[in-house]
């Protein structure tokens, strides 16, 4: 069996004939090249959640940018981390002291972007998280150099949580996958609950890439509790709601409640099995005109295949990011970084949106409901969106953090 190897270059270099203005001379540039990595699972439990289809992505923004910033080449170089923090840890050093890399895009687990996180700080260099959620990247850790560009944990849940308190639903048994990530999850949600008066009545961890949730499912069937959070996501949110289906776990009158899900997920899991549960989202592929028309240059670029959201917040974060560098003339970190949040966000999916000083894309989220079998049009006619969340009511309070890059 061939052994992956750690880092996966792929020549995501495009040819500079197409730049959309006349090329300029672009001394601040290192290396005259701007080089951005991609560092994700790409072929494990979560690899379908971000992986090639956040590649893909990137490489749409490189394209609109015209495959240069002012006469210098853009290249995209891409990570498997294999889901391990040794990994993870060990390219991005190679990454950022050998090889030139000038910001990276993060999807990954909670454990390998919190050393990148502390490697990016160190070396000033922008790094954008597109689907890793841990909350404390804008809160109690929060540096000048990350930004937060789809869903945390903090935001997600208090959507949900509080919707469903507002129902009657007050009691709460976590199923949580066992690592900083999953913990970070029920933390955020359990202030939630309990700050609305609700309780949870007991909660159980359980190792990434688990196949048996059995057990799990029973422990928190018989809990009493009127909601099973879901604290888990990929593979793990899959098998378990499938699981849960087959034990009839739910059938009760008792809720399924998964803190977060993409539509990948969705399409894996079914219509029979989720449809009617809610959710909050970053983004729909089915929105309006834009965002149908992203999703028709990404299936010609990804083999037919739908965006979810931390794909389309790969593709936000490298364009804005390139929009940075242009207007900075520059690939050093702090100018960029300073770019970026001068200049407002706007794609196809987000509109006049600013980066807050920790860091926090302040995009709006949607409140989502999964529709039922007989209400879907067709592939991936999944979401029925119920209203937008502000973005005062999605992310945390200025006041109620702890970054002190907001004080």
């Amino acid at each position: 069996m061939k052994t992956r190897d750690t880092t996966v270059i792929l020549a995501a270099t495009l040819a500079a004939g197409t730049a959309l203005a006349p090329v300029t001379a672009s001394a601040e540039i290192s290396g005259d090249v701007i080089k951005i990595g991609i560092m994700n699972d790409q072929s494990g439990p979560y690899a379908d959640n971000c992986g090639p289809g956040a590649v893909a992505a990137a490489k749409l923004a490189v394209e609109d940018a015209g495959g240069e910033v002012n006469g210098k080449k853009i290249e995209i170089v891409v990570a498997d981390d294999q889901n391990k923090p040794d990994v993870g840890a060990a390219v991005a050093l190679k990454w950022l002291d050998e090889e030139g890399v000038d910001a990276i895009v993060s999807c990954s687990a909670s454990s390998i972007a919190s050393a990148v996180h502390d490697m990016m700080a160190e070396r000033k260099k922008p790094l954008m998280l597109s689907g890793t959620a841990s909350s404390f990247f804008t809160n109690d850790r929060c540096s000048p150099m990350t930004t937060q560009w789809v869903v945390d944990t903090y935001a997600l849940p208090r959507a949900t949580v509080n919707a469903l308190l507002g129902e009657g639903i007050d009691s709460y048994y976590f199923i949580t996958v066992d690592y900083a990530f999953g913990k970070a999850w029920e933390a955020d949600a359990t202030t939630f609950i309990k700050d609305g008066g609700g309780e949870v009545v007991g909660s159980v961890l359980h190792p990434l890439g688990s196949n048996d949730f059995s057990s799990y499912l029973l422990r928190a069937q018989s809990s009493g509790a009127k909601a099973i959070a879901l604290a888990n996501a990929g593979g793990d949110l899959a098998n378990t709601m499938k699981q849960a289906s087959e034990f009839g776990v739910g059938t009760d009158g008792q809720l399924l409640v998964p803190l977060g899900m993409f539509i990948n997920n969705a399409h894996g899991i079914g219509l029979p099995v989720l449809q009617n549960v809610r959710l909050t989202t970053a983004f729909y592929w089915d929105m309006d005109d834009e965002t149908r028309a992203f999703t028709k240059r990404y299936q010609d670029a990804f083999n037919g295949r739908f965006p979810n959201a931390p794909q389309a917040g790969t593709y936000s974060a490298v364009a804005h990011y390139l929009k940075a560098a242009k207007a900075a003339d520059s690939d050093d970190g702090e100018a960029v970084m300073q770019k970026m949040k001068e200049i407002p966000i706007n794609d196809f999916s987000m509109k006049d949106v600013s980066i807050r000083d920790d860091g926090q894309v302040m995009r709006p989220l949607y409140a989502a409901r999964i529709k039922q079998p007989d209400e879907s049009k067709g592939e991936y006619d999944y979401y029925d969106i119920i209203s937008e969340i502000a973005p005062e009511d999605a992310w945390r309070p200025a006041a109620d953090s702890q970054c002190a890059l907001l004080k």
